[in-house]
């Protein structure tokens, strides 16, 4: 998805991390970079838009039950693996081979 029209950030690495800004898992800095991206990018901000209005939905439909704490705690032991996994992968990989 793209308009056409050169950006900063590519198209495909703002619907990459769409998630991670909806639920403002970035730095601000960052952020700024998607709304910059999103006010110069309609097909990317109709995605936006898109993503937005289902987890406002899921959140409406779905958002009261409790989670019970032994499955919240494999899921974020699974995400705390997941991270450090890819930390450890990013630091096995030589600086010219990441730029």
């Amino acid at each position: 998805m793209s308009c056409g029209e050169p950006h900063e950030m590519d198209c495909s690495e703002v619907l990459d991390h769409l998630y991670e800004f909806l639920d403002r898992e970035m730095p601000d800095s960052d952020c700024s970079k998607f709304e910059t991206h999103f006010s110069e990018c309609s097909p990317c901000l109709e995605k936006y838009g898109l993503e937005q209005a289902v987890k406002k939905l899921v959140k409406r439909c779905c958002g009261h039950d409790d989670v019970p704490s032994d499955l919240r705690a494999k899921v974020m032991g699974r995400i705390e693996m997941i991270r450090s996994a890819e930390a450890g992968h990013q630091e096995d990989v030589p600086a010219t081979a990441q730029e």
